[in-house]
Formats: C-alpha cells, sequence, structure tokens
C-alpha cells in the first residue's frame, strides 16, 4: 500500500488547485500526471516542483527542451522510477527521438555507472596502487549511438554528479568546455537533473 495516495483534483485544496492549474496551463492537457497528484500532499514542494520542472525541464532554455528530456529520463532510469520513466520516454519520443534513441539514453546512462564505479573506487580507496594502471573496460556506448556527442557528455556529466564521482565529474566539465558547451548549458544539465532527481525520490518514498 502506498504511503501516499494522489491527491484527486475534487479533493485538493485551493492551493493544490492552483497549482494543477498551472500545471495544465504548462502540459496543455486537462490530465494531471499521478506524480504531480502525489506531490499535491505537500503544496510547497508541489510548487516548487512545478516551477523548478517548467523552467529547467520542460521548456527551452540555455539547453534546448529536446536535450532536457533525454536527461530527464536518464534521471528517471537512474531512480528507478516507473512513472517517471514512462512519461519521459513518451516526451522524448513525442519531441523527436526515436524509440532506439530512447534505449540508447539508458544505455548512455548506464554504461556511466561502470566508469563512476570504477573512478570512484579509485579516489576512494585513497592507495596509489591502481595509479598507472589501465581501466580495461570498454565503452563504445560513449561513441555508438546516434544521439551526438554533446548531448551523451551531458548525460555523462549529470549522471556522474548524482552517482558523486568526482574524477569523473570533473572530467567530463572539462570534456564538455573542449566541446564547446558553454558553462549556463552546463549549469542549466545539472538544474534539470536536480529537479528531476528531488521529484523521482519524493515519488519513490510516497509510493
Amino acid at each position: 500500500m502506498p504511503l501516499l495516495e494522489p491527491v484527486l483534483p475534487s479533493n485538493a485544496s485551493e492551493k493544490v488547485t492552483q497549482q494543477y492549474a498551472r500545471i495544465r496551463e504548462m502540459l496543455g492537457t486537462e490530465e494531471i500526471p499521478e506524480p504531480f497528484l502525489v506531490y499535491g500532499n505537500v503544496e510547497a514542494f508541489l510548487r516548487d516542483f512545478y516551477m523548478n520542472y517548467k523552467k529547467f525541464v520542460y521548456t527551452d532554455g540555455h539547453l534546448d527542451a529536446k536535450s532536457k528530456a533525454a536527461i530527464a529520463l536518464a534521471i528517471a532510469a537512474h531512480g528507478k522510477c516507473k512513472p517517471w520513466l514512462e512519461l519521459m520516454s513518451a516526451r522524448c519520443v513525442s519531441l523527436g527521438y526515436s524509440t532506439e534513441q530512447v534505449a540508447e539514453i539508458l544505455a548512455v546512462a548506464a554504461t556511466n555507472y561502470m566508469y563512476n564505479t570504477f573512478f570512484k573506487f579509485r579516489d576512494l580507496s585513497g592507495s596509489s596502487l591502481f595509479e598507472g594502471m589501465g581501466v580495461g573496460l570498454r565503452a563504445h556506448t560513449f561513441t555508438g549511438t546516434s544521439l551526438g556527442d554533446k548531448l551523451v557528455e551531458l548525460i555523462n556529466v549529470v549522471i556522474s554528479d548524482i552517482n558523486a564521482c568526482k574524477p569523473c565529474t570533473s572530467g567530463h566539465v572539462e570534456k564538455a568546455k573542449e566541446m564547446k558547451i558553454t558553462s549556463e548549458q552546463l549549469l542549466e544539465a545539472i538544474q534539470c537533473g536536480a529537479t528531476m532527481y528531488a521529484g523521482v525520490q519524493f515519488l519513490n518514498s510516497a509510493t
């Protein structure tokens, strides 16, 4: 049994009802996705999430909405959050990604885990024993998809940050700069990821 039930519009407080109206306007639909209904249990969180989602995930900014949708999908996969996985997969397709590219987004995020695990261990071990030893791991996924190098790098930066891998995060940030990804675009990628991660964590905890 879920810890929190969705707050249906018919049972919502006046403040939550106002937020639901803004969400409908943003999405251009009368139907409110279930995650937002669950967030309706805490109006302040619903308000924060809506405002951040609209600015950093849903609309164009320093990054286009299509790139943000891919980052958001990667975060939903990271959090193993089925409702958001389904919503962001559909969002990606609606913005022009093929089903094969949706799979590639998930694969890039998963491959990042492999490198995060390795380099985080070398960093956390506090030992010089492994210095100079080759990584030995294959990562053709980073260069073998149709997503484009910049999008792959943005996903790598965000996932490495959430996985708290300092060497990977700093390495991917430097590579992003070499690719002429601006500081504003990097910041917005992190803001997108942070917003989605908050939404995923709340939903996972509540349901």
